[in-house]
């Protein structure tokens, strides 16, 4: 008899949905237009990219944006009808080899990204490092505190539990992992949307 699989998109989009409905900071987020998916590292490294977001719009929320005397847009995601306005993707086996507070705050950091006009656009700081606040050291030790106020509100310990094992002790506790896989979207000249 084959092994039951992990889902591990749908795991931590309960986790993310947990965090957007208990943490203040966070409450804009409506995880019902986000996909949450994963794409697999190609090296064996266990530093580079962990997960990243994607927004679906431009800057403040507009659906073209000019370029070299073009006119762009970007193609639309759908799942179940309703559109995507953020694509949040874990990079596998990577993300899982991080330690457990590694886990939670490149989850928050992407999370935190989601503009608070939830447009599908960033969120935008002053000055020219507009992502991060000029820091991103700084950024995620504010993402370390917004993970401990998290974790002090009596979060279900069963939501994270998940995150205390690397991706061989994910597999081997809990059979293969699955997950949602999206290509990411194109820019696409207005001229030829149609």
């Amino acid at each position: 008899m084959p092994r039951k699989a992990f889902d591990f998109c749908a795991a931590i989009r309960r986790l993310c949905e947990d965090v957007c409905q208990r943490h203040p900071e966070f409450r804009h987020i409506d995880m019902g237009q986000v996909a949450v998916t994963f794409a697999q590292t190609r090296s064996p490294v266990e530093w580079g990219m962990q997960a990243k977001l994607t927004p679906m719009r431009f800057d403040y929320g507009a659906l073209t944006q000019r370029r070299d005397g073009r006119e762009w847009t970007v193609q639309r995601l759908y799942h179940d009808g309703q559109e995507m306005l953020y694509i949040l993707t874990f990079y596998l086996p990577r993300f899982l080899n991080q330690t457990y507070m590694e886990k939670l705050v490149t989850t928050f950091h992407e999370l935190y990204h989601i503009s608070s006009a939830f447009d599908g656009d960033i969120r935008r700081f002053k000055g020219g490092c507009y992502m991060h606040t000029g820091s991103q050291a700084n950024y995620d030790r504010h993402m370390e505190t917004l993970v401990n106020q998290y974790l002090r509100m009596k979060a279900p310990a069963q939501l994270r539990k998940f995150l205390k094992h690397d991706f061989h002790g994910l597999r081997k506790a809990c059979g293969p992992v699955v997950g949602l896989r999206v290509a990411v979207p194109k820019l696409i000249p207005l001229d030829d949307a149609a």
